[in-house]
């Protein structure tokens, strides 16, 4: 399979250029359009480039709301509820950066829900911004209904990433980023995209058997992380995002991968704590940990990696399929 090779600015500027022509506000256009390469910067493509054809049909077919505000009231001193107005995520969670910036610092802790929600992409990077304002921080995001619980067939819960993110003094953050199936659905859809097949282990088919089809396994269930923990982490993580703040389950959701439907309605929570919350010297303490990582031939303090790729494709450029390519640019029009 063929590709190209995009600068990053250049690859911002296609993402913004061909939401707006999908009836989006070029405001939400930017954030979605900052989330999608920093995505591909953090090596997670199948939250990058490759969501946009999926998220221009929707804009156009008002599946999401592209010209969406998000709006957040301040419902107890430490909590704050934000509605994404069946947007795009991304608006909604840099509202809600922009709360708990301000709202942690003073309470010591502060939580925001989100609801009527979208796509929130890659945790790790929402959480890594609220450590960048000094922050530990952790995230927790729903999507449409991927894996059923552990001994059942029936799909009840999304992959349901939870993240985490702290600062450390002198040093970049530490950032914990997973999903809570074997691998992201994303993953999937890139395959299939591909047209290649995934290895065994991955996902199910409809009937519950392995597969090594990305359709059937798109069509069945993901295998969960750590099995039965994984999908109690799962069910957690889907009280947290819908039980809490209104949102709908990942079992009441339409698709992220196409247009058709009612808008999907997801939930994210975030908390952001004040290091300092409990005295001084909580960021030499994590600089403290991530040292002695760091120090281990063959171990790597979670969020190294991600700068690393980077750093190189910073300056080597995005590497898109040609026919990806070609897509995304037919949606311009």
């Amino acid at each position: 399979m063929t590709s190209e090779v995009l600068n990053v600015d250049t690859a911002h500027r296609l993402v913004m250029d061909v939401l707006v022509a999908s009836d989006t506000s070029s405001v939400n256009a930017k954030s979605v359009a900052d989330a999608l390469i920093g995505a591909e910067l953090a090596g997670q493509a199948g939250h990058g480039l490759r969501r946009v054809p999926a998220y221009a049909a929707q804009a156009r077919a008002g599946k999401v709301k592209g010209h969406a505000v998000p709006a957040a009231s301040r419902i107890r001193p430490g909590a704050v509820r934000i509605d994404g107005g069946y947007g795009f995520a991304f608006p909604a969670l840099d509202l809600a950066i922009d709360q708990l910036s301000l709202i942690a610092p003073e309470q010591g802790i502060a939580i925001a829900g989100i609801h009527r929600s979208h796509h929130a992409g890659v945790a790790g990077i929402t959480v890594e911004r609220l450590a960048e304002c000094g922050l530990v921080a952790l995230m927790f995001a729903n999507a449409p209904a991927a894996m059923a619980p552990w001994g059942g067939k029936k799909a009840l819960f999304g992959t349901d990433p939870i993240a985490f993110a702290a600062p450390v003094a002198n040093g970049d953050p530490i950032v914990v980023d997973v999903s809570l199936s074997k691998v992201a659905r994303g993953k999937l859809m890139a395959a299939k995209q591909k047209s290649e097949q995934i290895p065994e282990g991955w996902a199910l088919d409809p009937n519950g058997n392995p597969t090594t089809d990305p359709a059937a396994g798109m069509a069945g269930t993901m295998i969960p992380l750590g099995d039965a923990k994984g999908t109690a982490l799962a069910l957690m993580v889907e009280l947290m995002c819908a039980g809490l703040t209104g949102a709908n389950y990942a079992y009441e959701q339409t698709s992220f991968f196409d247009d058709k439907g009612d808008p999907p309605g997801t939930g994210q929570a975030l908390i952001a704590i004040d290091p300092s919350a409990f005295g001084s010297g909580a960021l030499e303490r994590f600089a403290e940990m991530a040292g002695l990582i760091a120090a281990q031939e063959g171990a790597r303090v979670p969020g190294t990696r991600r700068r690393v790729v980077a750093t190189r494709i910073r300056e080597n450029g995005i590497e898109v399929d040609a026919s990806l390519l070609q897509e995304i640019g037919s949606l311009t029009a």
